[in-house]
């Protein structure tokens, strides 16, 4: 039966800028579903530096407010056409459309990936752009008897690269850290923790690496970039610290540019969803931080647990239960 609340509630922003300060939110109006799209109730959606980068206006030249804030997540399909009504009552990541922090929202059918039954909701809320990011990354920079550099070395997706690093066969995994926290995390993954104000060991490790990859961007980047030997490979797939990365004149690796958008634009139906038949188990064999959660309503504070310094866990945003 169709969803017929005309009304809901959204984290809306009309314009670009800090988020705890254009963020609101508003009753928002819910459309009729289209004829090929699932309506969703959302459970819970974590809070990623990708969903919170466009809304200080990084990526103006794709997206313009007023936005629903929020890229992946998960919920129930509460309604669907008739060629998908096997999927009514089931967990879903309903993905790649509208914002999902929202308490509804409808998505392309083809494209919501269905969530399997052993799979834990707050795990499922997080299965998308990072371990996508991860899986293509590994898979288009092989590592096996490689060494490899992660940057941003605390965060939820490094945990992923160097635990999947290092089951493909990564003859070793040094991660670059800012949070004294961090540390011992790190060591019990096996990954070599290096501060990132050891500026001199920073610049030996990478002198002597072909493989770095790169989350943070910005003055110590390109400091790991210019020492890196001729033919190495420097991927940068994150921004953290809001500055690009360029190469100059003492640059000799090879810099990469990875965007996940760009592996999904031309991805066929069957292709995406294939994608997670590898996620899930690989997911599911993962160490990962735990979560924070924190009702829609108090969202401001979910915005201010992330940027504590050393939070133990991700903030996810919850909607109902499920």
């Amino acid at each position: 039966m169709e969803h017929t609340a005309s009304t809901h509630l959204a984290l809306r922003y009309a314009e670009f800028g800090n988020p705890k300060q254009v963020l609101a939110l508003a009753q928002t109006d819910l459309p009729r579903r289209a004829a090929r799209s699932l309506r969703v109730r959302m459970i819970a959606a974590p809070i990623n530096p990708s969903d919170l980068i466009p809304i200080w206006g990084a990526y103006k030249h794709l997206i313009t407010p007023p936005m629903i804030a929020g890229y992946e997540g998960v919920g129930r399909v509460i309604d669907a056409p008739d060629s998908h009504a096997d999927l009514v009552g089931q967990r879903v990541l309903p993905l790649r459309g509208a914002g999902t922090w929202q308490q509804v929202l409808d998505c392309d059918a083809d494209i919501a990936v269905p969530v399997p039954g052993d799979v834990p909701t707050d795990l499922a809320a997080r299965g998308y752009i990072n371990p996508l990011t991860a899986q293509y990354l590994l898979r288009e920079w092989p590592v096996r008897g490689k060494r490899v550099v992660l940057t941003g070395a605390g965060s939820f997706i490094a945990a992923i690269l160097a635990q999947w690093a290092r089951a493909d066969g990564a003859s070793e995994v040094i991660g670059i850290y800012r949070s004294a926290q961090r540390r011992a995390a790190l060591e019990a993954m096996g990954v070599v923790p290096v501060h990132d104000s050891d500026t001199q060991a920073i610049q030996s490790i990478a002198a002597s690496s072909r493989l770095v990859v790169d989350a943070v961007g910005g003055p110590m980047a390109l400091s790991i970039l210019n020492a890196m030997p001729e033919g190495g490979e420097f991927v940068g797939y994150g921004l953290l610290s809001g500055q690009s990365v360029f190469p100059n004149s003492a640059t000799r690796a090879n810099l990469r540019r990875f965007h996940l958008r760009d592996r999904l634009k031309d991805l066929s139906h069957p292709a995406w969803q294939q994608q997670f038949q590898t996620i899930w188990p690989r997911l599911m064999a993962t160490q990962l931080p735990g979560v924070e959660t924190f009702d829609l309503h108090d969202w401001q504070a979910a915005l201010a647990a992330f940027d504590r310094p050393g939070r133990a866990g991700k903030p996810v945003l919850r909607f109902s239960q499920g």
